[in-house]
């Protein structure tokens, strides 16, 4: 018992529905799990990670394109390492979310939290009168990491669909408009506060649409990785082609099931 959630995990239930999990039996269900997809491997990740890639290299000293291309074994083992754990840790980490949230607040009944103050709540049982305060940390937290990514995404897409000088090592005068989609980008993450935006359902929806998009951006990724010529003699290994095959399906049937059901 914890200031009035009861909190007492049934272990082997865990472990079983962990490693052996159902599927979805409606259109709820099939949406919830098109939106961890979604929020899982989403599709600015895509367009983030390739050029923070290119932004090292260029750190690194190699400013020019025949510098960056190809990669050392060395370099793509060191790369796989730093992808691999940090998907790792944090899908470990919203494990865990998952797990939490359903032994505390969904098997005591608070099951629609539809504003920020609401989740806030949620957490007095918990956290008592510092509820407010660890969520308002935690807020602040994921903000300072999101908005970044998120902002710089799009800043990446835009200068790239246009030809644009980008990256966050360019001055600002060198690559105007790659850094003016930023500053709107964020700006307009904020005016969404001041015009009646329910944060939570917009957090859900941009989940389910990443989910619906991310699989046909996985098609492409496939495509490019398994050419030896667009690789330069590097394409991805099988198992990893694989992997992304699979996952590619997986997505496109969870969505199709979405639709459908």
């Amino acid at each position: 018992m914890i200031s009035g959630f009861v909190v007492g995990p049934n272990w082997s239930s865990v472990l079983r529905d962990t490693f052996v999990p159902s599927w979805p039996r409606n259109h709820a269900g099939w949406q919830n799990l098109v939106a961890i997809l979604g929020t899982t491997i989403s599709p600015y990740l895509f367009f983030w990670q390739a050029s923070q890639e290119v932004e090292e290299e260029k750190a690194m000293g190699r400013r020019l394109l025949v510098q960056r291309e190809g990669a050392t074994k060395r370099e793509i083992v060191h790369r796989k390492i730093d992808i691999g754990a940090g998907t790792f840790f944090s899908n470990l980490v919203m494990y865990f979310i998952i797990l939490t949230t359903a032994l505390t607040l969904h098997k005591n009944g608070v099951r629609d939290i539809e504003t920020s103050k609401q989740a806030a709540e949620a957490l007095r049982p918990l956290a008592g009168t510092l509820a407010y305060l660890f969520y308002t940390v935690g807020i602040i937290g994921v903000g300072f990491l999101a908005i970044p990514t998120l902002a710089g995404s799009a800043a990446y897409v835009f200068a790239e669909t246009f030809s644009w000088e980008e990256g966050l090592d360019e001055p600002f005068r060198g690559a105007l408009p790659f850094y003016a989609v930023l500053i709107f980008s964020i700006l307009l993450g904020i005016g969404m506060d001041f015009i009646g935006v329910n944060p939570v359902r917009a957090l859900f929806w941009t989940a389910v649409i990443n989910g619906v998009l991310a699989p046909f951006l996985l098609v492409g990724v496939l495509i490019a990785a398994s050419d030896r010529k667009l690789m330069k003699g590097q394409p991805s290994s099988w198992l990893s082609r694989m992997a992304v095959g699979a996952i590619t399906l997986m997505m496109f049937g969870a969505a199709a099931a979405m639709f459908i059901l």
